[in-house]
């Protein structure tokens, strides 16, 4: 059912508006009073905070970027020793004529080897991610059971303190959310929002509006372009977990939504790419190794394949730190020749959980590579330094540009148009930045796309919503 058509001349039931987005990978939140926007200040120097928490061994929460600082400081140089977990004891006897029952000898049953007795804490990134799936109900941190929504409201409980230094009532705010949440499950969406709205009630915001996030960044332009009337307007929202799509058409000061679509790929896919293709040859991936095995000797490749999902998923690379992972890596280190240097980089890598400054540098890299022809990717820490032409990362990146272009055509289908039909296409979210995507847009849409704010429209869209009640009142 399409949403009836909206006007920024109705009436507030509010002095401020409220907009929060929480993201993949990061968080913004606005408060609008009528005639101006105002980011919030989310982490100590920026409106801009990581969506993370970080749950140590006494339950103390941290969230946004202290939430990373504390897991690369309790996890730098520490070797994992994983124990092995009893369940509980069974008794071999339930008794006999010659003695009671529970006489019988008790053997202990055990889980499988995965306690991670010296684990400092535990920090979780990207639980957006999570909440359409039905499976993801609880996760056990040291002896605790948490659900999703426990892991979500650290986040937006310090979301809401911020707003609480510049507001006095924080108990409302128009959320955020992707056209489509990740996952495969069939009503995946409901079953994110009602997580989502659960997480936000336990954080004191109660009063909850809902708008997707293509629309919000919308709305926050449109507001501010008065002068653009009678347009049919296409948003692209290329974020960090998910890329999403609305149709906006304008007539004066009212609006309506025609059409929302939204696909799960964003930048931390594309930074993964870089990753796999940049720095796993420069870490072993391909080289040879020989050893002695039962007396014969043995040949074959590194398996490397062991290493790279705890590679490049950077909050749980720590378990790499384990005899099993680090043994091999030390044996073909030694090896004289060559390649022996690129082991001692994975050695080092894995000894000082260097996974999250590999991502911070792919992302100033990438960052460079929009505005230069060609970027250096530089890691100190594992001596890595290479040099890459923008045309060669977007061949790298060819196959996502493709599900770019796939999704452009499906929301025009969608909607029952084509690419002359639309008067203004509105560019933003952090990875819109890059090149290719540019030249994707243009060329479908020839002068007609404009950069929008990348990383602050969606909460500022959110906080016009809130003020002019254009929010949907429930999930649905």
């Amino acid at each position: 059912m399409q949403p009836p058509k909206q006007s920024f001349s109705s009436e507030s039931s509010s002095t401020f508006g409220i907009g929060i987005d929480f993201g993949t990978s990061n968080s913004a939140a606005a408060v609008f009073d009528g005639e101006q926007v105002m980011l919030v200040k989310l982490d100590e120097h920026s409106a801009i905070m990581p969506s993370a928490n970080y749950v140590d061994r006494d339950f103390v929460t941290s969230t946004g970027q202290k939430a990373i600082d504390d897991y690369i400081k309790g996890n730098q140089g520490r070797k994992v020793e994983l124990s092995v977990e009893v369940l509980g004891e069974a008794r071999t006897s339930a008794g006999s004529a010659d003695g009671p029952a529970g006489e019988g000898e008790t053997s202990k049953v055990y889980g499988q080897a995965f306690n991670d007795s010296g684990l400092p804490g535990r920090l979780f990134r990207g639980t957006k991610r999570l909440l359409g799936n039905s499976d993801s109900g609880r996760t056990m941190i040291f002896d605790r059971a948490f659900r999703l929504v426990a892991l979500v409201t650290p986040i937006l409980v310090g979301v809401r303190k911020a707003l609480q230094h510049r507001l006095e009532d924080t108990s409302h705010a128009c959320i955020g959310h992707p056209v489509n949440f990740e996952g495969l499950e069939q009503g995946r969406n409901n079953i994110a929002l009602e997580r989502l709205s659960e997480s936000y009630g336990h954080a004191g915001i109660t009063q909850q509006s809902f708008c997707p996030e293509p629309t919000a960044a919308a709305i926050s332009y449109l507001y501010n372009h008065p002068e653009n009337e009678d347009q049919r307007v296409l948003t692209v929202d290329f974020g960090g977990g998910t890329l999403d799509f609305s149709i906006l058409s304008r007539t004066r000061d009212s609006f309506k939504v025609e059409a929302t679509h939204g696909i799960a790929l964003g930048g931390d896919k594309i930074d993964q790419t870089i990753f796999r293709e940049l720095v796993f040859p420069l870490l072993g991936k391909g080289e040879r190794w020989s050893r002695v095995v039962d007396g014969a000797e043995v040949d074959t490749l590194f398996p490397f394949g062991e290493f790279e999902d705890l590679l490049i998923n950077w909050p749980v690379s720590y378990m790499l730190n384990q005899n099993k992972y680090t043994a091999p890596v030390i044996q073909r280190m030694v090896e004289p020749d060559e390649a022996a240097t690129k082991f001692k980089r994975l050695y080092d890598l894995i000894k000082q959980n260097y996974s999250y400054q590999i991502f911070e540098a792919i992302k100033a890299f990438k960052a460079e590579l929009s505005v230069q022809d060609s970027a250096v990717l530089d890691i100190p820490e594992i001596d890595i330094e290479v040099t890459l032409e923008r045309w060669e990362f977007e061949v790298m990146i060819s196959d996502l540009l493709f599900q770019l272009e796939q999704a452009i055509t499906l929301i025009l289908n969608k909607a029952g148009l084509q690419a002359y039909d639309i008067d203004l296409v509105l560019r933003t979210g952090g990875s819109s930045l890059i090149p290719a995507v540019k030249d994707i847009l243009d060329n479908q849409f020839a002068g007609k796309v404009v950069e929008h704010d990348p990383f602050t429209s969606v909460a500022a869209g959110l906080a016009i919503a809130d003020y002019f009640n254009y929010g949907d009142e429930r999930p649905i």
